[in-house]
């Protein structure tokens, strides 16, 4: 039902807001998700934590890309190092907040019997980190170095 006609939405809450609070809340609190349901199969609790830590792995790999890049390539423009530098730090900021957030909605989901969500976050991770490492490309090819 939608949040509109009085119902609970996908999310638990009454409308998106109701929602997206609860959600927000369960990533602080997420002893909270026991209300949700009936407890799924401990060995898919598990295998939404693996998934979560992987997020994290790649959040740390993107973060420390980030570094790299501004810390180890002096002789690139401060304007292409800060740049390629800052993409990839945000992505890794939003690759951890995603983890997150991934993980509480699935949990849920699995709580509820309720088919798994889907997003849009790994498709458009995958356009920056391509987009960064075709920049780079270009950077390597063509050296643009500071003067």
């Amino acid at each position: 039902m939608s949040g509109t006609d009085g119902g609970t939405d996908s999310t638990g809450g009454t409308g998106a807001r109701g929602g997206f609070a609860r959600g927000l809340r369960l990533w602080f609190a997420p002893e909270g998700i026991r209300e949700e349901g009936d407890t799924p199969d401990y060995r898919f609790s598990l295998a939404n934590e693996r998934t979560f830590l992987a997020w994290i792995r790649t959040a740390l790999a993107l973060i420390g890309g980030g570094f790299a890049v501004d810390q180890f390539l002096p002789r690139l423009t401060s304007a292409v190092r800060s740049g390629l530098a800052l993409a990839l730090l945000v992505a890794g900021v939003l690759c951890a907040l995603r983890a997150v957030n991934h993980w509480v909605r699935c949990e849920r989901a699995m709580r509820r019997g309720e088919d798994l969500p889907v997003s849009r976050f790994p498709v458009l991770l995958s356009l920056a980190v391509g987009v960064v490492a075709l920049a780079m490309v270009v950077v390597v090819l063509f050296g643009w170095e500071g003067r």
